[in-house]
């Protein structure tokens, strides 16, 4: 029988906290193994991380932070996304919180917004704050600081493509997306199709953020159609997806269809549909591009690509607890994308 948890820590009216010994002492393991089971190493057998999980629930262990802090580690990982209106991003915040739970570490969260310079800032401000790594959702800043910056500290990027010597990276095949929805159009029987793309500011290939591939999915596919492309380039938001489908279909030849890069803009390009008095399908089709939650709602019921946001999150958690137990060698993760067909596309008339 286990004792009482006033006996474990000396019996006194006022409770100690509770320690990674008293967890060790309670699992009849040793302090390294329930180390490594806090920390989601390598190597950790499944009978080892239950019982010392049983141990920290028993005991109601909590790991000491600022203790912590001041070893070297602060159990702390910065996140930067864009804004808290970009909905995608906190499905894959989602994720990482979800990864995180059963460890000791705990996500911060700041946005940058798009500026790389104000995204630079924000990292910094993470960094002073002592997190033990980053994850940093659509980075804008240049490739060197980035490679820089995965020497300081272990860094993951979501969404920026390109090889690295330094960080780890979890992308979309966003050119494949792309493709899956031209190929779906022009099966509808679609020939006019537009697409509303984002600036990529200082960015140079290789190493671009998703837009850029998403283009490239885009016109090759128009290409092989033997279609005419055209594109708008707008920022990634409702009312820039709104701007962008106001000119295109106040133009002489309208598109029969409308590919919106994000699902944000494809939302803006509803609401300029309805204020011209156009019915979504019967006389625009528009499909967006993440799968954000509000896609699926059933009024609103967009085509869109999938490209799993929560999984994103939980692969980069992952990426970076890995980093923190030693591994030194990039990773780079890729997403396969899935079509996602509902309510917003179908034949032209």
């Amino acid at each position: 029988m286990g004792r009482s948890r006033e006996e474990r820590t000396g019996g006194t009216s006022r409770r100690r906290r509770v320690t990674i010994a008293d967890v060790a002492a309670e699992a009849g393991v040793s302090t390294a193994a329930v180390s490594k089971v806090l920390r989601d190493a390598y190597g950790v057998s499944d009978q080892m991380r239950t019982k010392v999980q049983a141990a920290v629930d028993a005991l109601g262990y909590r790991p000491h932070t600022g203790a912590r802090a001041m070893r070297g580690r602060s159990y702390t990982v910065g996140v930067m996304l864009l804004d808290v209106a970009a909905q995608f991003q906190w499905e894959i915040i989602d994720g990482i919180s979800t990864h995180l739970e059963s460890t000791p570490f705990q996500e911060v969260l700041i946005t940058g917004g798009t500026d790389p310079a104000r995204q630079k800032r924000a990292v910094e401000a993470l960094l002073d704050r002592q997190m033990d790594g980053l994850v940093l959702i659509t980075p804008n800043m240049e490739a060197s600081w980035l490679e820089e910056l995965g020497r300081r500290v272990p860094l993951v990027t979501v969404a920026r493509h390109g090889p690295s010597q330094t960080y780890d990276s979890v992308v979309t095949d966003d050119r494949l997306g792309a493709v899956l929805v031209v190929d779906h159009l022009v099966a509808l029987g679609h020939r006019r199709i537009m697409h509303i793309t984002a600036p990529i500011g200082e960015l140079e290939r290789p190493s671009v953020l998703s837009q850029t591939p998403r283009l490239d999915g885009y016109l090759a596919a128009m290409e092989r159609h033997g279609l005419p492309p055209q594109v708008i380039e707008t920022d990634y938001s409702e009312p820039g997806g709104h701007r962008a489908a106001a000119q295109a279909l106040d133009a002489a030849t309208p598109p029969s269809a409308i590919f919106a890069g994000a699902d944000g803009s494809a939302l803006g390009a509803l609401r300029a549909a309805e204020e011209r008095g156009l019915e979504v399908p019967e006389h625009l089709s528009v499909v967006g591009f993440d799968n954000a939650f509000v896609s699926g709602i059933g009024r609103v019921s967009l085509s869109t690509v999938d490209q799993d946001g929560p999984a994103t999150g939980r692969i980069a958690a992952e990426l970076l607890l890995q980093r923190l137990d030693g591994r030194t060698e990039p990773a780079h993760r890729v997403i396969s994308p899935d079509l996602v067909i509902r309510g917003t596309s179908a034949p032209p008339r």
